[in-house]
């Protein structure tokens, strides 16, 4: 058989297998037709639902609840630890309410933080705990400094190890030149306190080594010279 003929066979029996293939396929349509125009209106349904779930519901929803904590944030700067979490009783609602009202919003989760840091300013550490450990947190900047707040609380608390595991966590959240010596200056000074002093030298050594630029590097050694002549002493 000569080369071309060879060819147009092959050609022929593709051409078989293609037509094969589309009355296969035509046949399942036909059988199928009810079921797959079921799938595709449930589909489309439920795209139709999520959409207007996002635009009708959360989208307005977040909106509204941005608008609601601007003013609490305001208070929260301020020191007005009182108003920013309760309200002031007119065009304020609170922190408080603003998590009750617009729960599953990221302004619910990030009025946790604020609420938390406020009560331990108020000196109400059990609630600042409540508050702050459900906050979810992702943001790079806000999540280790809720980690150091609730370290702040365990601090005012009397837990000291609490507190340096919590400093320690922050600092390594942050991983950032001005954050994290923030951070482990904090463990470093709950160290001195425990008379922990190997402990606190070594992570002013980690500060004065790691973080050249930043404000708490140049007060490591004075730290470091202070765990030292403590740990001389006993």
């Amino acid at each position: 058989m000569s080369a071309k003929k060879t060819t147009e066979s092959k050609a022929e029996k593709n051409f078989e297998n293609i037509g094969e293939a589309l009355t296969t396929s035509e046949q399942f349509l036909e059988k199928n037709q009810k079921a797959i125009i079921t799938g595709l209106v449930i589909v489309i349904a439920l795209v139709g639902a999520f959409l207007a779930y996002h635009y009708l519901y959360k989208v307005p929803h977040d909106q509204k609840a941005q608008e609601a904590i601007f003013m609490g944030e305001r208070y929260f700067q301020n020191g007005d630890d009182s108003l920013a979490i309760f309200g002031n009783g007119n065009d304020y609602i609170g922190f408080e309410a603003i998590i009750d009202r617009y729960k599953g919003s990221r302004t619910a989760d990030l009025a946790h933080a604020y609420a938390g840091i406020s009560y331990n300013r108020m000196g109400n550490s059990e609630k600042a705990l409540e508050h702050l450990k459900k906050f979810k947190g992702g943001d790079l900047l806000i999540t280790p400094a809720v980690t150091g707040a609730i370290g702040d609380v365990y601090m005012n608390m009397g837990q000291t190890d609490q507190a340096i595991n919590n400093f320690l966590k922050a600092a390594k959240e942050a991983n950032d030149e001005m954050l994290s010596p923030l951070y482990y200056k904090k463990a470093g000074e709950a160290y001195l306190g425990k008379a922990d002093y190997d402990k606190a030298i070594e992570i002013f050594t980690r500060i004065k080594d790691t973080y050249l630029n930043a404000p708490e590097s140049r007060e490591a050694e004075k730290f470091i010279q202070q765990a030292l002549f403590l740990k001389g002493s006993n």
